[in-house]
């Protein structure tokens, strides 16, 4: 059965380990819990936030099955963990998530075709994993890694017309483009999340239907404040909106490592140990500031009440 997926906040489930870089599922299950108190509406696991590209399908599997034993009730989670280039394994390795009882399989956009293959290659790529698969919602990641390739508004109609289609993670990072694409799916089931925080307020007013990105796993309160309230209250969301943009070149800073420092300041408590970047890189300037952050994202709560 192909379920709706809700509209709001799904933040991109980072991977904590052990001081021996092993998952360290204690720190899972409560970054699953923190996420759920503090305003996720589900969340997007075994993504790029994940470290996927640095994890064997054995450890890939096993973390997302350790996921749907011990989420909360009523959590939706939608999944990907579509690394592979040859298509049977990754048909495979698609059904095996399946089978866990995600809520959707979201598909990576640049596993189906090079940078310098066409949209009708990864049409057809993208058409015959489908086929292939259970009848389940299923999802789109303009992953930035190893190359982004964003979706044309036409190539995205194609994909959703035949309603299975539900969730877009959008990193395009322009407003124009965002526009276009709602248009070309507006009588599609699809929904598209942006992952841009600077544009959020702006692609909410234009039909987006929630924020997918790095930021939620610092502040996903704020981005569930603003998903909730941006009509009701504009002068308001205006200032969370001049925040969270500000805010969020902390991506740039020495992500994952920065979220897994702050989700410890929260009381996540896990290590700093990360695969994918070092975490020397994370000096103690960097600790300060994204200490600071802490301190006004915690004015900023009290402010709204929340």
């Amino acid at each position: 059965m192909i379920k709706e997926i809700p509209n709001g906040v799904y933040p991109t489930m980072i991977t904590p380990y052990t001081s021996d870089n092993r998952i360290d599922y204690a720190a899972v299950e409560a970054l699953l819990h923190w996420y759920a108190s503090h305003g996720a509406n589900g969340i997007f696991a075994i993504c790029q936030s994940s470290e996927i590209f640095f994890l064997s399908f054995e450890e890939r599997f096993a973390l997302l099955r350790f996921i749907m034993r011990h989420k909360p009730a009523g959590m939706t989670v939608v999944a990907s963990g579509h690394t592979a280039d040859d298509p049977t394994q990754q048909i495979e390795e698609a059904k095996a998530f399946i089978n866990e009882g995600i809520d959707a399989y979201v598909f990576i956009a640049n596993r189906f075709a090079r940078a310098d293959e066409g949209d009708d290659v990864f049409l057809r790529r993208y058409e015959a994993a489908a086929a292939a698969l259970p009848e389940i919602a299923l999802g789109v990641y303009e992953c930035p890694y190893p190359y982004k390739r964003v979706m044309a508004p036409e190539t995205l109609r194609a994909c959703a017309q035949n309603g299975r289609l539900q969730f877009l993670k959008d990193t395009c990072c322009r407003m124009d483009l965002i526009r276009a694409k709602l248009d070309a799916v507006a009588d599609t089931p699809l929904k598209i999340f942006n992952a841009n925080a600077a544009l959020l307020l702006e692609s909410l007013q234009a039909g987006c239907a929630g924020y997918s990105g790095v930021m939620a796993n610092f502040h996903p309160e704020l981005y569930a404040w603003l998903c909730a309230h941006y009509r009701s209250d504009p002068e308001t969301a205006a200032l969370v909106q001049a925040f969270l943009g500000f805010a969020s070149v902390a991506e740039c800073q020495c992500y994952p490592v920065n979220a897994k420092y702050y989700l410890d300041l929260c009381g996540v408590k896990m290590g700093w140990t990360s695969r994918a970047r070092d975490a020397a890189e994370f000096g103690e300037s960097r600790r300060r500031e994204i200490e600071q952050m802490h301190v006004v994202t915690e004015a900023l709560k009290n402010r709204l009440g929340i």
